[in-house]
């Protein structure tokens, strides 16, 4: 079980151009755009009265390049990346606009915004997001006991895995707010639960000027 002193704080990475379009990025290796960077220095500013004892990153670079932001005002001296908190995979409508999917599937697209598993596009499932997700974390947890863990990842897989981390169903389960740029949520284990998997959420989509 994990230490009652540990934190889990999960922040979302800075704006990016496809951000702006309203375009699905998924994992399409997208760069900060100004705006993104300048996020990624307030949020980093916000938690440079915090320490934490591992800053992990999702491997993309829009993750990665907010994650150093915030490592270099903590005085962290690495930034790791793990696989597991890349974002959601959209398969074949990576890059596309809302508009764009409706018009080209207009009944998948209904069904996806419903909430249902899409089949035969590539889409990840939310449920295996969620999953991959929290395993990853749960393993963070588990062998640093009493840390604070900062991850860097994305909209979709930080709701998916918060989702899966507080006892719920991500395929399923939807009430979980989406995330702003640079905006953070705090989790640490929940101690009433004897298999030591569940989390509680104390705090989400805090902004990244809220120190």
């Amino acid at each position: 079980m994990s230490d009652p002193r540990s934190r889990l704080l999960l922040v979302r990475h800075g704006q990016t151009d496809h951000n702006v379009q309203g375009r699905l990025q998924g994992q399409v290796d997208i760069p900060l755009n100004e705006t993104g960077r300048e996020q990624a220095r307030a949020v980093a500013h916000a938690l440079s009265r915090h320490s934490f004892d591992l800053v992990i990153s999702s491997p993309l670079t829009r993750a990665r390049d907010t994650a150093r932001a915030i490592a270099d005002a903590v005085g962290a001296a690495e930034v790791e990346t793990e696989a597991a908190f890349i974002e959601q995979s959209f398969g074949k409508w990576e890059g596309l606009t809302g508009e764009e999917i409706r018009e080209g599937w207009p009944e998948l697209h209904a069904q996806w915004r419903a909430g249902t598993t899409v089949p035969g596009l590539g889409i990840e499932d939310r449920e295996s997001v969620g999953e991959r997700f929290a395993v990853a974390a749960r393993a963070l947890m588990s062998e640093n006991p009493g840390a604070t863990i900062l991850v860097v990842s994305h909209g979709a897989a930080i709701r998916a895995g918060i989702t899966t981390l507080i006892g719920l169903d991500a395929g399923a389960f939807h009430g979980i707010g989406g995330m702003g740029n640079c905006h953070r949520s705090l989790l640490e284990p929940l101690h009433s639960d004897p298999t030591g998997r569940a989390m509680r959420l104390l705090s989400h989509n805090v902004p990244a000027d809220f120190a």
